[in-house]
Parts: C-alpha cells; structure tokens; sequence
C-alpha cells in the first residue's frame, strides 16, 4: 500500500467514525454536507481524493474542526 493509499483510508475511516458516533446515515451526511451521497460512499471507501473544500463541508457537518479528518491515531 503506498503512502497516499494509507491516507485516503484514514480520512475514510475518520470521517466514518464520525459519521457514526453522530448516528448519521451517509445520506444524512450528504444533505448536512451538501455533497451527492454517492461521494460520501466512495471518500469512506478510500475510492477517490476528494478536495480540501469537500471535506472542510464534511468537517462543518459533522461539527468538527478539519484537522479531525486527516488526523491519524498512533498505533
């Protein structure tokens, strides 16, 4: 896996924790975000590299600051 693969599964994988700790569908997440819920799907997924602006409207939705999303947790 290579170092950009690792941080779109991270970011993925943030945004899911948090998008479930807030009990939010990603569909929920898409209208707060204003994104088309597809996108959200494939961001979790690690599927594509989405934008900084994406994923500031993400943070917004999800009432946390942007850094929360790119963050990664020590091992």
């Amino acid at each position: 896996m290579t170092k950009n693969e690792e941080i779109l599964i991270v970011i993925g994988d943030n945004i899911r924790a948090l998008r479930n700790a807030r009990k939010l569908s990603q569909h929920d997440l898409s209208i707060e975000a204003d994104i088309p819920k597809n996108q959200v799907g494939r961001i979790e997924r690690a599927e594509i590299n989405t934008t900084i602006i994406t994923l500031q409207k993400i943070a917004e939705a999800l009432e946390v600051n942007l850094i929360r999303l790119i963050e990664f947790q020590e091992e």
